[in-house]
């Protein structure tokens, strides 16, 4: 979703941003923050026991559906009913399992306070890769956008934390957010970058000695 073009005019808001700062931007973009695979089993699971729920409820049925299928010239064991029913599960499970697995139901089907949660976690774990203590004065910000799940986070190292509250971010967020709604991510990363420039320099104004610390180029991941 990023061409050249969007990463150069990314990289030269950072830049931008950074020119009246001591603060450092990092700006990172994840196709998907996690693959959600145990919400497909969860889901897989549920229909699973749904299915055993049915044949509980009327056992009649099943054995009249085999008759009907075996042309009514067998007698069914006990063994041969739980058999049938485990290879039966057992072909639910999977067909479940494959079509809960595909991207678009897969994303649907998961909580959104699931994929926060996700996103958030990943956002923390990148930037304590490469943000985090990584500036002489701690005020380096990253920048994370998850494509699939449509969420964004910033999270600012320790002198800008204990500065500025999370609110204090909401119009960057919302630039972001309504921008990759409209399938214009690289506008929302532009439009965000320049309000988080605005408060870095408001809080953070530039010292003389200020260098370049992390690279202002954006990483797509």
């Amino acid at each position: 979703m990023f061409n050249e073009a969007d990463r150069i005019r990314i990289g030269q808001a950072v830049t931008a941003a950074e020119a009246n700062s001591d603060g450092e931007i990092v700006t990172v973009v994840a196709e998907q923050s996690d693959s959600y695979n145990d919400v497909v089993l969860h889901w897989a699971v549920l229909v699973l026991f749904l299915a055993v729920a049915v044949v509980a409820a009327i056992p009649g049925r099943l054995i009249l559906l085999l008759d009907i299928v075996a042309g009514g010239w067998d007698t069914w064991t006990p063994g041969e009913l739980i058999a049938i029913l485990l290879v039966a599960l057992a072909v639910k499970f999977l067909i479940a399992r494959w079509i809960f697995g595909l991207k678009p139901i897969r994303l649907a089907l998961t909580p959104h306070g699931t994929k926060a949660r996700r996103v958030r976690r990943r956002a923390l774990l990148l930037f304590r890769l490469a943000t985090e203590n990584r500036t002489r004065a701690k005020t380096g910000v990253l920048l994370y956008l998850s494509l699939a799940e449509h969420r964004a986070e910033i999270i600012a190292d320790a002198a800008i934390s204990a500065k500025v509250t999370p609110e204090t971010w909401g119009a960057a967020m919302a630039a972001l957010i309504d921008a990759v709604k409209d399938d214009r991510p690289g506008d929302g990363m532009v439009a965000s970058i320049g309000q988080i420039g605005q408060v870095l320099s408001e809080h953070f104004p530039r010292s003389p000695d200020d260098t370049n610390e992390l690279p202002d180029r954006l990483i797509l991941l």
